[in-house]
């Protein structure tokens, strides 16, 4: 069974991000992810490089993925 940290390392190694959490219970699984790829896409955009940072692993592993996707910069701003 994939794991929360299964997820955030496959994200990590196929995307360049600056921060990654992913939480779930094996079955459903909740990310966020900052990376600066994100800058001047849509959110349509940004979530298919995630997609592609997992590969195939979205059809075999990981069966439902939620994700909140984010620039440095909209992360440093909602951190304010």
């Amino acid at each position: 069974m994939v794991t929360p940290q299964d997820i955030k390392g496959y994200i990590e190694k196929g995307l360049n991000c600056q921060f990654v959490e992913v939480a779930g219970d094996g079955h459903h699984f909740e990310a966020i992810i900052v990376s600066p790829e994100f800058a001047g896409k849509t959110k349509i955009a940004q979530h298919q490089l995630v997609y592609q940072a997992l590969g195939d692993r979205m059809r075999a592993e990981i069966h439902a993925l939620s994700m909140k996707t984010l620039t440095p910069e909209q992360w440093l701003a909602g951190r304010k």
